[in-house]
């Protein structure tokens, strides 16, 4: 096969999941833009709003992402006061991030929008085959590559 076969970039695995991803993060994107969050701002509410205060790193692999991008994305959610982002109390290396009221505020007026756009996603693509594709795409995670190793 050859670097320009259409058939090796129709069997390419990141291609089709960031394919997917894109069509499918817009959707939800679009979706929250009323009460001024992205798909992945309301993930990092979600996840603080049900752990509690948690430390960058930690936040970062519970939704997959790399520590540095992590920073980053906590940085506007900050400005806006959704968010407080501190030095630990028992490590000043590690930095803790936290939910603040109107972040919970933020998240339960999107909360609505998002099920909204998870209800739509499964009456078009069906209940069951979206529950496979969780459990798939939880799956991919476990197949033991390391993105981020240091």
């Amino acid at each position: 096969m050859t670097p320009t076969s259409t058939s090796g970039a129709d069997q390419c695995n990141n291609l089709a999941l960031r394919k997917a991803a894109r069509y499918l993060g817009a959707t939800y994107d679009r979706a929250l833009a009323p009460v001024g969050l992205r798909g992945t701002q309301f993930s990092i509410l979600q996840r603080l709003s049900a752990h509690g205060e948690m430390t960058i790193s930690t936040l970062a692999d519970t939704i997959a992402m790399d520590r540095t991008t992590m920073a980053s994305n906590l940085k506007p959610l900050a400005r806006e006061g959704l968010v407080t982002v501190e030095p630990s109390a028992t490590d000043r290396r590690a930095r803790v991030a936290a939910i603040t009221p109107d972040g919970r505020s933020r998240l339960q007026a999107a909360f609505p929008l998002w099920n909204a756009v998870q209800v739509r996603f499964e009456e078009s693509f069906g209940a069951d085959e979206a529950a496979r594709l969780r459990t798939s795409l939880r799956a991919v995670l476990d197949t033991g590559f390391q993105p981020w190793a240091e």
